[in-house]
């Protein structure tokens, strides 16, 4: 039996974001496996977390900076560790290394960090969807630290083709080093049971209130998007839900206005299969977002930019409409809500895109193929990867630890 450590960057909320879907994705096809995991997270626990005793998930709370992970690793002695985030691997990359030089590291990177950074600056100045990005915006400091993560370890799970093709273009990593991994989503969910156009009502948008691609969007539609639809539907309403609302949140809820701050749903896609339209205005951002694949699910036809749709359909038709212009953006969306036939179109390409792209069989059988694969040839794979190997080393940054030190001492000297 194979033992899993993840590091995880928080505890997962399957019910509040994204990535807790896609950590308890992963969690299960690795269950799948019999294979043993201990997940183990520095962060705080949140009130809406999994509770992974149930599964048969060891849990266990760990410290940055605190060598006592070290005897914690050395003892577990994982066969595989996967880093939440590329900022784990920063942290505690070089322990396990030290403790476990045989286990196979692995970064789980959820979306590009080094993108949604750029594409979140550029916003800032513009206001308007941001897409396609050159290397001045792309070689920043997030994108340094991302890349050298990327190379120290073994092997990087993507979820975006898109992302996947940036890294290898601009930025020449070796393709030995990625492996594409896309939502792995039950179909059991697509039930013929699901609400027909008459009988849905209303706009949702859902996402957590944390991730900053998600208030930029509920801010857009409150101040430009939303009054638009709103002139053209008076009587229908927009339901935001998401987790962590905060003050400024609540400030928004116009029930007079048909804007509605709902807050966190216990099931996001028994909420959203009420819905007539979904509504994703995202300007920034990046990987594949799962508040459009809920939508695909529960058969919730849906308005997005280019940055949501980004690597979502992969040349099929699109579950609803992609725009970049708000007053595009209110238009399709009348549309879509008033046309049924469009509307029903949209649903079905919903479920062929589930379906095809995101197969939780297949999906899951590549990955562990891949794992299976670098666990027989990582001395070769690692040899190879010299990059890394020269991250690694510790003589490039010695000197400047050393000043460093030295500097710190001499200032607390009388």
């Amino acid at each position: 039996m194979l033992k899993v450590l993840i590091i995880g960057y928080v505890w997962p909320e399957p019910n509040s974001s994204a990535a807790g879907v896609r950590m308890m994705e992963l969690i299960r096809l690795f269950l799948e496996q019999n294979w043993s995991i201990t997940y183990a997270s520095p962060a705080a626990t949140g009130e809406h977390m999994e509770d992974l005793n149930a599964l048969g998930v060891t849990e266990r709370s760990i410290a940055v900076n605190e060598s006592n992970f070290d005897a914690f690793v050395s003892e577990l002695k994982p066969d595989i560790v996967l880093f939440d985030r590329f900022m784990m691997e920063e942290q505690f990359g070089w322990r396990v290394e030290r403790a476990c030089p045989f286990a196979l590291r692995i970064i789980e990177s959820i979306d590009l960090h080094l993108l949604r950074d750029a594409r979140h600056r550029l916003v800032k100045k513009s206001h308007q969807v941001v897409k396609d990005l050159g290397r001045h915006d792309l070689y920043s400091e997030m994108a340094k630290r991302e890349i050298a993560s990327i190379y120290r370890s073994d092997l990087t799970l993507l979820i975006s083709a898109y992302e996947m093709k940036l890294l290898m273009e601009q930025f020449s990593l070796p393709g030995d080093l990625l492996h594409l991994t896309p939502f792995m989503l039950d179909e059991s969910h697509i039930t013929a049971s699901s609400p027909c156009f008459d009988e849905r009502h209303h706009f949702i948008t859902i996402g957590n209130f944390r991730h900053a691609p998600n208030w930029d969007s509920v801010r857009w539609l409150s101040e430009t998007i939303w009054p638009m639809i709103r002139k053209q539907l008076p009587d229908i309403e927009l339901h935001i839900y998401g987790a962590y609302p905060p003050k400024k949140a609540a400030a928004l809820h116009r029930p007079e206005s048909g804007f509605h701050i709902a807050g966190w749903a216990v099931n996001a896609l028994d909420v959203v299969r009420q819905a007539r339209v979904s509504l994703a205005p995202l300007r920034l951002g990046a990987g594949i977002k799962g508040k459009l694949a809920d939508a695909m699910l529960a058969g919730t036809p849906s308005v997005t930019t280019s940055v949501g749709a980004e690597s979502m359909c992969d040349g099929l038709e699109w579950s609803g409409i992609v725009a970049d212009d708000p007053q595009k953006i209110a238009t399709a969306a009348v549309n879509l809500y008033r046309d049924r036939d469009a509307w029903q179109r949209a649903q079905k390409n919903g479920y062929a895109i589930i379906r095809t792209l995101f197969n939780r069989a297949e999906n899951g059988a590549s990955l562990i193929r891949r794992i299976r694969n670098c666990r027989e040839n990582i001395e070769t794979d690692r040899l190879n990867n010299f990059t890394g190997a020269m991250l690694r080393h510790h003589h490039h940054r010695s000197t400047e630890f050393m000043s460093r030190w030295i500097e710190a001492k001499n200032r607390e000297k009388p």
